[in-house]
Order: C-alpha cells, then sequence, then structure tokens
C-alpha cells in the first residue's frame, strides 16, 4: 500500500485523549496533514508531534467558527459528541467543508446483555441501562438518517475498552491497586469469569488511520479490538502481577455496587458485567493484515510502572476506597 499524500488533511476534534492521542500520531506517521481542535488544557498527553493545535472550546459554536473560518478537511474526526444536539451543531457548523465524518461512538452501544457472541457490526444496537450508551445510539440514528437521505459522507467507528498507560481498567483506578499493595482485599464485581476485551491505544490506532478518506468506509461502522478476551479476575491478577503482589478478589454482585454509586453501577450493568468478546473481520477488510499486538500483560506492566514513576500519579479516592470497605464488610464471605 502507498502512503498517504501529504496533502490529505484531517482535522480531530479532539485529539490529546488516551484513544486520540494515539490516533493522531497514526494518521502524522501515515502523512497526513493533522489538525487538532481542542481547549489545550490536556496535562497528560502531549499533542502528536507534527500536528497543528487549534485552540477552541468545542462546546463554544462562535470560537470554533472563528478558529475553523474558511477551512476545509479530507477528513474530520470527532472524539469529543456525546449527544444528538452536540453532533448536529458540529455538522452544521462545518457543512459543506469535509470528505468523511468519522464519528467516535462506542462498543457499549451494542446490545446489552448480548444475546450471542463473539460481537459483529451487526449486532442490534441497544442499552437499556446506560444513557451514555444510548446517547452513542441516538448519534449513530442521526448519521445514518444524513447519510441515506442526504448522502453525508460518514463512518461510525465503536470503540470498546481502550487504554493506555495512563488508564487502569478497572473503577477506581489507583484506589484499587494501592489496596493490593497494602495487601487488603479488592472488590471484583459479578463473578469474575465474565470475558472482558481490553485493546491497547496503539493497537487501535493501526487499524483506525487504515479508515481515514477511504471511500470503502463511508456509510458503514467499525469496532476495533484485540482478539484477546480476559476475565475480570484476570485482569485485576494481571495488575496485581505487574506490582509485584497478589490480589485478594472479593466477589460483589454488580447490583449491590449499583445500591452503593449509581453512576458506577450503570457503567457496570450497561457494560462492564457482561461478557463482550468481538469478531474484526470487518475492519481487516480495509487494514489486512491488521492484528492487535500489545497483550494486557505487558499493558498492565506499562500502566504499573507509570503510575508508580510519578507519587502525584497515584491518587487514591478516599470515598471510594471507604464504599469498597463497605461492601466487603457486607460481601466477604463468612468462614463455616
Amino acid at each position: 500500500m502507498t502512503s498517504p499524500s501529504p496533502s490529505r488533511s484531517v482535522l480531530f476534534i479532539g485529539g490529546t485523549g488516551v484513544i486520540s492521542t494515539a490516533c493522531a500520531r497514526a494518521a502524522v506517521a501515515d502523512g497526513f496533514a493533522v489538525t487538532l481542535l481542542n481547549r489545550g488544557t490536556s496535562s497528560t498527553h502531549e499533542p502528536a508531534e507534527g500536528a497543528e493545535v487549534v485552540t477552541a472550546d468545542v462546546r463554544d459554536r462562535d470560537a470554533v467558527a472563528t478558529a475553523l473560518a474558511g477551512r476545509e478537511f479530507d477528513v474530520v474526526v470527532d472524539f469529543l459528541t456525546f449527544t444528538p444536539d452536540q453532533l448536529a451543531t458540529n455538522l452544521d457548523l462545518l457543512e459543506g467543508r469535509f470528505g468523511q465524518y468519522v464519528f467516535i461512538s462506542s462498543a457499549s452501544a451494542y446490545q446489552t446483555p448480548p444475546t450471542h457472541g463473539p460481537v459483529t457490526e451487526s449486532t442490534p444496537l441497544r442499552n437499556p441501562f446506560w444513557q451514555y450508551s444510548r446517547d452513542k445510539i441516538a448519534c449513530e440514528d442521526l448519521l445514518v438518517a444524513r447519510y441515506r437521505d442526504e448522502g453525508l459522507p460518514m463512518t461510525i467507528v465503536r470503540p470498546s475498552h481502550t487504554y493506555d498507560h495512563t488508564l487502569l481498567p478497572f473503577t477506581g483506578g489507583w484506589t484499587v491497586v494501592q489496596r493490593m499493595l497494602e495487601g487488603r482485599e479488592v472488590v471484583v464485581p459479578g463473578d469474575g469469569t465474565s470475558w472482558w476485551t481490553l485493546t491497547h491505544h496503539t493497537d487501535f490506532a493501526r487499524a483506525f488511520v487504515r479508515l481515514l478518506d477511504r471511500p470503502q468506509a463511508i456509510g458503514e461502522a467499525f469496532h476495533i479490538t484485540s482478539d484477546e478476551a480476559l476475565t475480570w479476575d484476570q485482569i485485576h491478577q494481571e495488575v496485581a502481577a505487574a506490582a509485584g503482589v497478589e490480589a485478594r478478589i472479593v466477589h460483589v454482585a454488580s447490583d449491590a455496587i449499583a445500591a452503593q454509586h449509581a453512576e458506577i453501577g450503570a457503567s457496570l450493568v450497561g457494560d462492564k458485567s457482561n461478557s463482550m468478546v468481538f469478531d474484526n473481520t470487518k475492519v481487516r477488510a480495509l487494514a489486512p493484515g491488521w492484528r492487535a499486538q500489545v497483550p494486557f500483560r505487558q499493558g498492565a506492566a506499562e500502566l504499573v510502572a507509570w503510575h508508580l514513576a510519578d507519587p502525584s500519579r497515584q491518587r487514591v479516592d478516599r470515598e471510594l476506597d471507604a464504599m469498597y470497605d463497605r461492601l466487603l464488610d457486607a460481601y466477604r464471605p463468612r468462614p463455616l
């Protein structure tokens, strides 16, 4: 495959998040002229080297209009839209100024709980448990309608649980690891045996960039995930091993966690407590030979090393820590 011409341009709405940073770097490496539109406030992820940074709050229509006045792009990639109203505003503002609009949706939009697996792009979209997912589905519906009625050149991409060295994969982040380091028990939702798919952000980006400025991607939806599936017990055990300790696991029903913390409960019942394994055949049609290369064991080592390198990164949520203690007091197995 020949490299794209440097004249091809892509605007990232966002561009300094966990997923978007890796995607922006991949696009630069692939020869695209990359522009990042964001508030310029990320303290964790530096903009991709070689990318142009345009500073504006994407929620401020006038500021965005001024920042992008007179500019056109071959591709717009939207990482920061979460509701149909936000999407409609962006489409209206950029109308006629792009050749492809790539909307970052979510694999949590798929039927929850799934009735069968592996999940493919034709799996129905339905999540009655999590508003975030329902809003993403509504955004997809808007795009599909505009594509059918007006020929809007759109592509939908559904990441699953994608992480980098900064983002621990379980609720509570470093709070959970700190408990492990102190030899304290940790809460694992459900019975710990449901299958979950974790994808390293560099693996996601290598496939994602193959969808940009591709006519074959117009009107289509894709997910991009690792083929490695781990149980939640295994995920906690891999992180503990990377930290040089053992995970003392206590299983607590997701509904019980939801009763203690509604927001966390929604993300569990509406996403993480359900087994999700994916078929990536469709994206491989546009990214021949692509496979995820970073196993979570390697990713866990990166995660722990990054957090241990700087004490300021080791943030413990005291309220969440106390909630875990309450749950453990109620659900810890009692000796017979």
